[in-house]
C-alpha cells in the first residue's frame, strides 16, 4: 500500500460539462480517507478527441498544457479509463521526437491512475463503507478493460457496498458503441451495439448498472432514457458514496 497527503483531480470533460457530481463524489471518497484534494483549475480536455481523430498537433497541444498543469502533483486521479489511457500510454508517444517533453510526459503519465485502480492497487481500499440497497450490474468498458487491465478493482469495490447485489451481464466487456466519434460516424452501428448492450442490461434484471466512464454511461442512459427502461446509469464514484 502506498501513502499520499494530496490527491489531484483530472476531473475529465463530461464530468465537468455533464456530471458533476462525479467530481463531488471523487472529493468525498478523498475527504473520507483523510486525503487533501486539489482541482487545478486550469486543466482542459487532456486531448483525447482530437488525438483519436488524427490531429496529433492540437493534441500535443492540449497535452503540453496537460503537463503543465498537472507537474507538480503529487498523484493524478481520473474517474475515466479512456482519459488516463491517453495520459499513460500516448503522451509518451506524441513527444517522441521531443526528449525534453518526452520526459515530462513519461513523468506525469507514470503518476496518473484511473479511480478504482488508485482506491484498490495503490491505496489498497475496498471497503468504503458505502450502503446501497439494490441490484446492480457493471459495464466493463473498453480502454479501461483492454489498455489499463482493469477489471477486479471496480467489482471489488461494488461487492464491498452493504446491501448491494452485484449481477453479471453477458458479454459486460463487449463495447457499447459509444468510442467518442464512432458514435457520430457510424451511428447505425453504434445504435446497434447500443441495443445488444441495453438488452443484456435488462436481462440481469438490475435496477442500477454501474460503469468507470462517463462516455459509456452518458451513451447507455441514452438509450435508457429514450425506452423509459426502469434501469439507471451511475458511475463508480456515486456508488461508492452512498449512505
Amino acid at each position: 500500500m502506498t501513502t499520499f497527503s494530496n490527491v489531484s483531480l483530472f476531473v475529465q470533460c463530461l464530468v465537468d460539462n455533464f456530471y458533476p457530481q462525479v467530481g463531488d463524489a471523487m472529493v468525498e471518497i478523498f475527504r473520507r480517507l483523510d486525503l487533501k484534494v486539489d482541482v487545478p483549475l486550469a486543466q482542459t480536455c487532456c486531448g483525447q478527441p482530437a488525438f483519436n481523430a488524427g490531429y496529433r498537433k492540437t493534441a500535443r497541444k492540449a497535452a503540453r498544457h496537460f503537463i503543465d498543469t498537472f507537474a507538480s502533483a503529487e498523484v493524478i486521479v481520473c474517474p475515466s479509463g479512456s482519459c488516463v489511457d491517453m495520459v499513460r500510454h500516448h503522451y509518451p508517444d506524441l513527444f517522441a521526437d521531443d526528449p525534453v517533453w518526452q520526459a515530462r510526459a513519461t513523468q506525469v503519465a507514470q503518476k496518473t491512475f484511473e479511480l478504482t485502480e488508485f482506491l484498490v492497487d495503490v491505496l489498497g481500499v475496498i471497503n468504503l463503507e458505502a450502503r446501497f440497497d439494490g441490484r446492480v450490474t457493471y459495464h466493463d468498458s473498453c480502454h479501461l478493460t483492454r489498455h489499463l487491465g482493469v477489471a477486479r478493482q471496480p467489482r471489488a469495490l461494488i461487492q464491498a457496498v452493504r446491501g448491494t447485489e452485484l449481477i453479471e451481464m453477458a458479454d459486460s466487456d463487449r463495447c457499447c458503441g459509444f468510442g467518442g466519434t464512432f458514435a457520430v460516424k457510424y451511428a447505425d452501428i453504434s445504435t446497434g451495439m447500443l441495443a445488444e448492450k441495453v438488452a443484456n442490461i435488462l436481462a440481469t434484471e438490475a435496477e442500477v448498472v454501474i460503469g468507470c466512464d462517463l462516455s459509456c454511461l452518458l451513451h447507455i442512459q441514452g438509450m435508457l432514457s429514450r425506452k423509459k427502461l426502469p434501469v439507471r446509469a451511475m458511475h463508480i464514484a456515486e456508488l461508492l458514496v452512498q449512505k
